[in-house]
Parts: structure tokens; C-alpha cells; sequence
């Protein structure tokens, strides 16, 4: 409590108490936006270490309207304001759902799951199959010329099936639903298979000349499994998925009402004249 709020409480003139209060009404309005803001900015942050720096606002900004309550309640009680006490109440209990659901919200936000498989699908995922494919094209020009046909439509065989899972991961990586998931990953593993079959098929049908292109090729197979697989394990914690289905959800619904009771505090204590006496 302010040194000025505390001599209120002790007998101070309700004058300098109600101008106390407005200030304390106002500083708790500002701190709950700011809460709200930066929750919303660790939500939508497109970057591990800004979805952080906004968590961190948000739990400062959130202790703040907390100790804003702690000073201001004392204040209205030693005014007598019934109506100003029922808003802060109803504020107060509004509040403690909304840390609730900010406390869930925030470190799936920070965790970012979503993002990173994104990363890895747009990144290593996408130059292991570029790799695949250039050391596939690459062996089958060694193809045999009765063999040129079929070799190539092997390659555009397996090169197309490494092609459906990366067209399958975005799908799953923005997928909330954890039997439409199950259902994209069956097919990811049929995809797998197809490109083993062709590959292997090749090994048989290509010259030993093309043993060192096969072998990169598969190399590059095996890197765009393993990353595969940390996509959909990330993709699967969906953390960016349910953080933002939160924070759209029941907490955007939630923070309106804080918002609006606060503002019912600010209308309340502004009907008040600063002539007035208890």
C-alpha cells in the first residue's frame, strides 16, 4: 500500500482516498491490458526467444495487477463503497480464471512445437529430399539404355513419394484433430515405403557405376526419415495449435469480462464528487 493510501486508511480525508483510489483503479486497468497484450504476443510470436520476452511481460504485468488489487481494495473498504467493492469482487474472481488459463496458455506458447516442426519441414526435411532427388537423377543416368524408362519412372516413383509427405507434414502440423493426425501418418508411412521399394528396386536394376549416387541417395533417405519423425513428434505436442485455441477460445471470453468490470469499477468511482464526504 502507498504511504497515502495507508494514512487514508487511518483517517485521512475520503477526499485524498478517492483520488487514491481512481489512481490505483486506472494503474490496474493499464496493468491488466498490458497482461492481456503480452499474452497475446507470446501466443502470435514467430520467434522462440520474442514468444519468451512476452511470457515474462505477461507474468510481470500480471503480478502488477495483483498488487494494484492488494492496495486498492483496502481503499474502497475504508470509503464504504459498496458498489466500487461488488466490481473489484467480481473482477478479482474473473482474474483468478484468467491466470488459470494464461498459466496453461503461456508455456505451451514458449514451447513452440508447432513452429519448430515448421522449421524442420522448410529446412533440413526439405534438403534431404533435394538430395534424394539429385543423387536418384544423378545414378540413373548410368541406367542401361533398355533400362532408361524404367529407371526413371522408379525415380520419379520415389522422388514423388518423398514429395506426398512433405505436402502431408504441412497439413499435419497445422492439424488439431489427433485421429486426422493418425490418418496423415498412416500415409506418410505407405509414402516411406513406396520410396524404399523404389530405391531398392533401383539398387538392382542400376550398374555398379552408380554405387556411390545410390549410396548418397540413400544417406538422403535415411536423414529425411529420422526428420520425419521429430516433425510429426513435435507436430504432435501441437503446442502452438492449442496455445492459440486457448487464447481465441475461453480465454478471449475471459478477458472481456475482466475488462468490462474493470471498467464498471473506473464508471463507478467516477460518479463520485471530490467535495463528497463519507
Amino acid at each position: 500500500m502507498t504511504a497515502g493510501s495507508l494514512a487514508g486508511c487511518r483517517g485521512e480525508p475520503a477526499l485524498v482516498q478517492l483520488v487514491d483510489a481512481r489512481r490505483l483503479a486506472s494503474d490496474l486497468h493499464v496493468q491488466f491490458t498490458k497482461a492481456a497484450d503480452a499474452s497475446n504476443r507470446a501466443v502470435m510470436a514467430d520467434t522462440d526467444e520474442a514468444s519468451a520476452e512476452a511470457a515474462r511481460e505477461a507474468e510481470h504485468a500480471r503480478q502488477a495487477v495483483q498488487q494494484q488489487i492488494d492496495r486498492l481494495q483496502p481503499i474502497l473498504q475504508s470509503l464504504g463503497y459498496a458498489a466500487e467493492l461488488q466490481h473489484l469482487d467480481a473482477f478479482k474472481a474473473r482474474f483468478a480464471e484468467y491466470q488459470a488459463l494464461d498459466k496453461e496458455i503461456l508455456p505451451l506458447a514458449v514451447e513452440n512445437t508447432n513452429l519448430k516442426a515448421q522449421r524442420l519441414s522448410f529446412g533440413p526435411a526439405q534438403e534431404a529430399s533435394d538430395a534424394f532427388r539429385s543423387s536418384l537423377e544423378a545414378a540413373g543416368k548410368s541406367a542401361a539404355s533398355k533400362d532408361v524408362d524404367a529407371v526413371a519412372a522408379l525415380v520419379g516413383r520415389a522422388t514423388a513419394a518423398l514429395l506426398e509427405i512433405q505436402v502431408i507434414q504441412a497439413r499435419h502440423i497445422a492439424e488439431a484433430d489427433e485421429a486426422a493426425m493418425s490418418r496423415m501418418e498412416a500415409r506418410m508411412t505407405a509414402s516411406e515405403a513406396a520410396a524404399q521399394n523404389a530405391l531398392d528396386t533401383l539398387k538392382k536394376r542400376l550398374p555398379s557405376s552408380a554405387a556411390a549416387e545410390l549410396t548418397a541417395a540413400t544417406a538422403a533417405f535415411e536423414r529425411f526419415k529420422m526428420t520425419n519423425a521429430e516433425i510429426v513428434r513435435l507436430s504432435r505436442r501441437n503446442s502452438n495449435v492449442r496455445s492459440l485455441a486457448l487464447s481465441m477460445g475461453r480465454k478471449r471470453t475471459v478477458t472481456a469480462q475482466c475488462d468490462d468490470d474493470l471498467r464498471a469499477l473506473d464508471e463507478a468511482l467516477s460518479k463520485h464528487e471530490f467535495g463528497a464526504t463519507r
